[in-house]
């Protein structure tokens, strides 16, 4: 049927491309071969043959029908032309209603995707308004709990904040109160409400509210914070020191909004402070007492000894007398140790380098080694390895000092055997290299002992024998600061049970003889007359002494009042004034004479105390100043430049101050407090004020143990740390040795396995604090 369609749709197709006439004769000439191959087939199956009639009636019979077939095929073409196109109008219109409704379709299914999205949103929408409204309403109750809550907060802040008994407070731009807390209600007498408002000149007094003003403007003007410590008043007219802190606080748009200020109340702490001060300024006076004392019956051991050593004796009494004066310039090295150590600890200490002979310098030294050696029953040798320089630059009293020290030690504990000096120099340009060498065959010092030898108050034990490090135990530290100051150093060899050798080395410039090499005794051309004020009668004898041997003449007065009594102008060509009298001291009557008179002879100060600066005995009206024992050389220098020459005053020799040495503690306190600061400190300020500092810290420890602990809970290494170095500080402004040493390993976390160990330090800090104070509390009644 399909094949059908397709030739029909042929035929109509060829019909209108040919057109009706050629369409004719084509569908003839088709119609008559279609008849002839008929006829001929039709005549051969029937007939056998085939005759040209027989072709002619086909051909006519073809001829014939071709019209009516046109004709028929015509119409049928077009009526079907004609259905085709009324088909194709149909189609079109059926096209054109398929568009239609497809468009239709397209747009009913949009407008139903629209619908359901507008359905779909409009679900969203009300699922969000839902949800809005939900968070609105939590976002209300969360509003309303933050308030609640900010409330509390607010309302536990401002209880702590008054609580607190710091001053806490606040100040606008322009200096008036915005708020504060109730300590700092308690210090100005106003409330909060009404101090509002207020400046610091409507609040205090007007000297502090000076400089509160003053500090307000600080933070002010360079925006920064700064902490300082004033003296406050409250209304009831108490005064407190406190430390104060000011900081200042900006709007999120950086707009300056004022201040904040913190005040901690430190009054018991500036109590304290002040003690210190005090009990220093009195150890001060107390050093320059006892110095003062001692130094009386040392200087006349010395210039008496001194002087007779020059006399004839025979040999028995001359070794005692060297025996005497071995042993007092002995005791004498010990004091500069002493003081020596008190102003390395002020960084007081100082050189005065001079022109000396160093040759005599060092059979001096030899000298004096032999008597130390001799009193021992041991052998003692000088040796001179190198030449040596005639003349060099330095402190031979602390070049002596250093050396007295290391032969002293040597002597000491060396039994038996030898003590040998070795001294060498290597001259380089204007300068020299020195060596000196102190070897000894005595106990020798352990290798572990070696590096700490040179430590402040440290005494060698000897293990198994009943050989140890008596003594003050500062002499190697004092020596190996002296030595440094001067540009050396001290260094050690020793094996123990086979001696030690310690080397001094020095590099001191070299230099020509001086004014200070003047002979010990040598008698001046000139006679003069000196007034001598000094009280003791010792210092008298020495003095007097020392002074008729150089040819002069000597008044002696005992007090200030007979001093002033027996003085005139033109009666004296020198007056040499002890400082401490029982009436008044050398500058009082120096100030009385310089009002009197116009023309006065040289006053020279004499002082049994260091002199360390010159320039505060010119203020207090004094020309010069030495110190007792008095030198030779310094006082033929003083004579010579102002009694005699009147030249420039120059630096002159000092003696250092003595301070007496502390008693053996029992075992247990000498174990567990430090009974070196104790017992200096006792001397100095009494035990009432020792007493008060071990309430003090009584009062702290369970605070600091608290917060120790709390640490500890926490594992927090920084807090641990710090908790404990405040302990340590505690322990040791207290004595207690014990514990502080302990405290210094709990604030050391470098040591090894700290964290394992730490708890039992703390526990032994616990458990063992009041323990010692016991032990301290039982010596200190003990000192009463």
């Amino acid at each position: 049927m399909k094949q059908l369609k397709v030739l029909a749709q042929y035929y109509v197709d060829l019909l209108v491309k040919l057109g009706i006439v050629r369409f004719s004769m084509l569908l003839a000439l088709a119609l008559v071969a279609l008849a002839v191959v008929v006829q001929v087939g039709i005549t051969l199956v029937l007939e056998g043959t085939v005759q040209n009639i027989d072709i002619i009636r086909s051909v006519f019979f073809g001829l014939v029908i071709t019209p009516w077939a046109v004709y028929f095929l015509s119409v049928v073409v077009d009526q079907l032309e004609e259905s085709r196109q009324r088909l194709s109008k149909l189609v079109s219109k059926l096209e054109e209603m398929r568009a239609r409704d497809m468009r239709l379709n397209r747009q009913l299914t949009e407008n139903i995707e629209q619908l359901n999205s507008e359905i779909e949103e409009r679900e969203k929408a009300e699922s969000a308004r839902q949800q809005a409204i939900k968070d609105l309403e939590n976002e209300v109750y969360q509003r309303e709990k933050a308030q609640l809550e900010l409330a509390e907060q607010t309302a536990l802040l401002r209880s702590f904040i008054d609580a607190s008994p710091d001053l806490i407070y606040y100040r606008n731009a322009d200096g008036q109160f915005s708020g504060c807390n109730r300590a700092m209600e308690e210090l100005t007498g106003y409330d909060e409400k009404t101090l509002k408002g207020l400046t610091p000149w409507d609040v205090y007094r007007e000297d502090i509210a000076e400089k509160v003003v003053e500090t307000d403007q600080q933070v002010f003007d360079a925006n920064v914070s700064i902490t300082y410590e004033q003296w406050l008043e409250y209304q009831d007219g108490r005064k407190a020191y406190f430390e104060l802190r000011k900081v200042p606080f900006f709007a999120r748009d950086g707009r300056h909004l004022g201040l904040l200020g913190f005040g901690r109340e430190i009054t018991e702490r500036k109590r304290y402070q002040d003690a210190l001060e005090k009990a220093s300024r009195e150890k001060t006076a107390f050093i320059s007492t006892i110095s003062h004392e001692l130094r009386t019956p040392l200087n006349g051991i010395v210039g008496l000894s001194r002087m007779l050593l020059e006399s004839n004796l025979d040999d028995k009494q001359r070794n005692y007398l060297r025996t005497i004066y071995v042993s007092a310039i002995t005791l004498g090295n010990i004091f500069n140790d002493i003081i020596d150590l008190d102003k390395s600890d002020r960084k007081r200490l100082s050189l005065h380098p001079t022109s000396v002979d160093f040759n005599e310098f060092v059979t001096e030294i030899d000298n004096i080694s032999e008597l130390m050696a001799e009193q021992k029953g041991l052998r003692f040798e000088l040796e001179r390895v190198t030449e040596l320089p005639d003349y060099v630059a330095v402190d031979t009293t602390r070049l002596r000092q250093i050396l007295w020290n290391l032969v002293g030690n040597a002597v000491k504990f060396t039994k038996q055997g030898c003590v040998i000096v070795t001294v060498s120099a290597d001259v380089t340009g204007d300068h020299a290299d020195l060596c000196f060498e102190v070897e000894d065959s005595g106990i020798g010092i352990p290798a572990d002992e070696q590096d700490k030898i040179f430590a402040m108050y440290y005494q060698v034990k000897q293990a198994g024998e009943n050989l140890h490090a008596v003594g003050t135990g500062i002499g190697l530290a004092v020596s190996r600061k002296l030595a440094r100051l001067m540009g050396g150093d001290i260094t050690l060899d020793s094996e123990e049970g086979e001696g030690s050798t310690f080397t001094v080395t020095l590099r001191v410039p070299l230099s020509e003889p001086g004014e200070a090499e003047t002979p010990a005794l040598a008698p001046v051309e000139n006679t003069l007359r000196i007034l001598l004020v000094e009280d003791i009668e010792l210092n008298v004898t020495v003095a007097t002494s020392l002074l008729e041997s150089l040819g002069h003449q000597v008044t002696v007065a005992r007090d200030g009042q007979s001093a002033l009594d027996v003085f005139s102008p033109d009666a004296f060509d020198l007056a040499l004034l002890d400082i401490q009298l029982p009436d008044m001291t050398g500058f009082d009557i120096a100030a009385t004479w310089r009002e009197q008179y116009v023309q006065l002879p040289p006053l020279v100060a004499l002082t049994a105390n260091v002199i360390n600066d010159k320039n505060s005995y010119l203020a207090n009206g004094m020309d010069d100043a030495i110190s007792k024992p008095i030198s030779v050389s310094a006082l033929n220098q003083v004579i010579e430049q102002h009694a005699l020459s009147s030249t420039t005053m120059t630096d002159v020799e000092t003696a250092s101050d003595p301070v007496p040495s502390r008693p053996i503690a029992n075992e247990q306190a000498e174990r567990l407090l430090d009974m070196d600061m104790l017992t200096g400190y006792v001397a100095l300020v009494g035990v009432d004020p020792v007493k008060q500092s071990i309430e003090m810290f009584e009062s702290t420890m369970p605070e600091y143990i608290a917060i120790l602990d709390s640490n500890m809970t926490a594992r927090d290494q920084g807090g641990i740390v710090s908790e404990a170095h405040k302990i340590k500080g505690a322990a040791g402004s207290v004595g207690l040795k014990h514990i502080q040493k302990v405290a210094q390993k709990a604030q050391s976390p470098e040591l090894p396995a700290w964290w394992e160990n730490i708890a039992d330090w703390i526990d032994e800090i616990k458990d063992g604090y009041q323990h010692d104070l016991d032990v301290l509390k039982a010596w200190l009644d003990e000192q009463e």
